[in-house]
């Protein structure tokens, strides 16, 4: 059994220089930018090179205070107490290359309390990707690893610490990764590379969990023409040598030219690489069928269906199993059968003689050589596959404004409300804030609640606008209650503003109790006498008059006979009056229309006199 896995190792180790040494190789390394913003005498910007971990703040920015540790410079061991900066704004550690896996350094920094992590290298040479490393029981802690991490060279880590060591002012930098994802139109284009295989360990175990955690979003994506995905699936070929072997020909289709490692490494159990390379050319199929059809995203359902109904595990990896999806999906079963030819001739694949040619570096895009990968717009994507990292990766794929509606969820936000409030407006009585989160960033706005707006510049004013806005902490405006007696400087008829009430004085954000009395504004009729109170005044008529308050004077209490009289006639007066107008509009009225239908009557009927002057239509002939 050793010797049988070792030369299996020999092959695959043949089937990887084969296909690296027939194309010209190529790893490109995505970046990010460092801009140092302060102390002046070493502002500048930097390139950063993005890690195959954690996540990277696509489209986004962080500004954050340098931090060196005094010890443990390389991060390696769990730091004693986490960092803080005095400013309290977000660390960002640099930690020295070397001692240990980059993810370590960055898995302790974050325990630690950092934001970010750039990792400085310790010999001159150009920028490189930090990748994870492979999953064990010892290094579970890659996929908890949250925070961006960069690596920086030599020359710019050694700027960083010196000026650590000599100035005494913090050094704040900005960690941009706006230009990481290039956004040349509206609609976002992206790949994925992938596998059927299940029984690959834990790389299979997290493209799968990521596929079936992503299809909803990729689903509406792909539906409403926000994006185009296209699967992609690595093969090999088998040196010439080796075609009639038994390694190829269990591993291989169309005589040696398509070829998968056996899943479990052992050519004499289970499944073989060549039932992995039929399968991986079905999923191909039923992408390009569905998406022939009008409905690409069917390949998501596919995919995820496969992998429950006809696992490795439950030995159902197989064609009828396949067969039975695609025709529960309504997919047409021969055009996949011929898309798919026949894995036995000795001629040339079209679908999969295309993904080897894909799978050669183009553009801005390096040589896709491990799984899964996954490219957006052409650029591969660093960081963890999860689904809120991958959906904000593709959402900074769009220009800025043209994002759709699935990029503004609270799946994204980038949670920095939190702290500080983002720096932003904020009412902490009413519980209202101008700072919204958003997959770019924290945006500083004046929001609208309840209906109600309000406007300012969202970072240190928000005031209430429009109607109901005296419902919200009384437009901002002044209120006073006093012995159940409530006065407010805010009124809905009035859009915006606020105006001290009557009885008040000042400029509506502040009111004071204006003194009628001493200000001879009331209560100036003759002998009155007048007392001020809260919002108001009371005044006394001497004897028996009463006050007027609207025209300030005082009238009689008791009214004469005659005067009862008098009023009685006035009243019955003006309503004979309202009466006989009321009868006399109508009479003429009436005649006014009487007379107006006559005229129209006239031009279409005969008159009386008319009418006498008619002959008769028929004459009777009898005696």
């Amino acid at each position: 059994m050793a010797s049988r896995r070792e030369w299996l190792a020999a092959l695959l180790v043949l089937l990887v220089v084969a296909t690296v040494s027939s194309v010209s190789g190529r790893f490109i390394v995505e970046k990010s930018r460092v801009r140092v913003v302060s102390p002046h005498s070493i502002r500048g910007r930097h390139e950063a090179a993005i890690a195959n971990y954690g996540i990277p703040d696509y489209g986004g920015t962080l500004t954050g205070v340098i931090m060196y540790p005094d010890k443990k410079t390389t991060g390696c061991e769990p730091f004693d107490a986490p960092f803080k900066s005095k400013t309290r704004r977000p660390v960002v550690l640099l930690l020295d290359r070397g001692g240990c896996y980059f993810a370590l350094k960055s898995w302790h920094a974050q325990n630690a309390g950092a934001a970010a992590v750039l990792v400085a290298d310790n010999i001159d040479e150009p920028l490189l990707t930090m990748d994870s490393p492979e999953e064990t029981k010892d290094n579970k802690y890659v996929d908890k690893i949250t925070i961006p991490s960069s690596f920086i060279d030599k020359s710019f880590g050694n700027t960083l610490k010196e000026a650590l060591a000599k100035l005494p002012e913090e050094i704040v930098v900005r960690l941009d990764w706006r230009e990481s994802m290039p956004h040349p139109d509206e609609r976002v284009e992206y790949e994925f590379w992938t596998n059927s295989n299940d029984e690959c360990g834990p790389r299979c175990d997290e493209q799968m969990k990521f596929i079936q955690n992503f299809k909803g979003h990729a689903q509406i994506l792909e539906r409403e023409g926000y994006t185009q995905f296209t699967p992609h699936y690595i093969t090999w070929y088998c040196p010439e040598a080796f075609i009639f072997s038994k390694q190829c020909m269990s591993q291989c289709i169309n005589k040696g030219r398509y070829c998968a490692p056996d899943p479990e490494e052992d050519l004499d159990v289970g499944y073989d690489g060549k039932d992995i390379v039929i399968e991986n050319l079905r999923q191909l199929c039923v992408h390009r069928v569905a998406n022939e059809s009008g409905w690409p995203w069917i390949w998501w359902d596919y995919v995820t269906d496969y992998h429950i109904r006809c696992s490795m595990k439950e030995k159902k990896y197989s064609r009828d199993c396949a067969q039975e999806i695609v025709k529960s999906l309504g997919l047409p079963l021969d055009k996949i059968s011929k898309c798919m030819g026949d894995p036995e001739a000795d001629a040339e694949n079209a679908v999969l003689k295309k993904e080897q040619k894909d799978q050669v570096s183009h553009g801005s895009r390096g040589d896709v050589t491990i799984l899964p990968t996954l490219v957006i717009n052409n650029v591969q994507y660093r960081g963890i596959l999860e689904r809120t990292a991958v959906l904000k990766a593709i959402c900074a794929g769009f220009k800025e404004s043209t994002e759709p509606h699935v990029c503004l969820t609270p799946d994204i936000e980038t949670n920095q409300c939190l702290r500080s409030n983002g720096g932003c407006w904020q009412d902490e009585h009413l519980n209202v804030t101008a700072c919204r989160d958003t997959f770019r960033g924290r945006v500083c706005e004046c929001p609208a609640v309840n209906g109600v707006q309000y406007q300012g510049d969202g970072y240190t004013s928000c005031k209430t606008v429009g109607p109901g806005r005296c419902a919200m902490n009384n437009g901002g405006c002044w209120s006073e209650t006093r012995d159940g007696q409530t006065f407010s400087a805010c009124t809905d008829s009035e859009l915006n503003g606020c105006k001290c009430p009557a009885g008040f004085y000042g400029d509506g954000y502040k009111c004071e109790d204006l003194n009628e009395c001493k200000e001879k504004l009331a209560c100036t009729c003759p002998g009155c006498s007048c007392k001020n109170t809260w919002g108001g005044f009371d005044c006394k008529c001497k004897g028996d008059l009463l006050y007027i308050k609207g025209q300030d004077t005082c009238i009689a209490k008791n009214v004469s006979s005659f005067g009862w009289f008098l009023t009685v006639l006035v009243l019955a007066c003006l309503v004979g009056g309202g009466i006989a107008g009321y009868i006399f509009y109508k009479y003429r009225l009436r005649s006014y229309m009487d007379s107006e239908i006559m005229a129209i009557m006239s031009q279409y009927m005969p008159l009386d006199n008319q009418q006498n002057e008619t002959q008769p239509l028929r004459v009777d002939t009898e005696a």
